[in-house]
């Protein structure tokens, strides 16, 4: 789904509201009314901040590896053990939802790196994600150094 809210969605999206703003021009009602000019160029500005801020800034996928987590973004791939993680943080009321990881030695990938969760249909939607919980509890016996294998994992 990442593709889908980093490329697809922008695309439509953005190319609406443009849309709309070109038949403003050509049908002259831009012209005539300026609200035809003004309020989509103000949704292009406002959504290219929004996708920026939310969209934009997540990695193309995540893989867990174990005691590292392979991160490709951009066509490339990163490999980030465990114990070089500092913090993860889990957002699961935003769209789309994400985890958040803080690196404690930013490389090319930055100090933060965000990728979105898989998507889980369920009757609670105040439960905590599963992937979040358990990364969070691998991160934290890889800092104190206790092995992968130790929690019942």
């Amino acid at each position: 789904m990442t593709f889908f809210w980093k490329r697809v969605y922008p695309t439509i999206w953005l190319g609406g509201v443009a849309l709309f703003l070109v038949f403003g021009v050509f049908s002259r009602a831009g012209f005539q009314d300026p609200i035809f000019l003004v309020v989509p160029l103000i949704m292009l500005a406002f959504g290219t901040i929004l996708f920026k801020t939310l969209v934009w800034n997540l990695v193309d996928a995540v893989y867990d590896a174990g005691d590292s987590l392979v991160i490709r973004n951009k066509g490339r791939k990163h490999v980030v053990p465990l114990s070089e993680i500092k913090n993860v943080s889990a957002t699961m009321f935003m769209n789309p939802p994400r985890i958040t990881l803080r690196l404690a030695n930013p490389g090319e990938l930055g100090a933060d790196v965000r990728f979105m969760l898989p998507r889980r249909f369920f009757l609670n939607p105040f439960a905590k994600s599963k992937v979040a919980v358990d990364l969070i509890e691998r991160v934290g016996r890889a800092r104190r150094g206790i092995g992968a294998d130790a929690g019942g994992n």
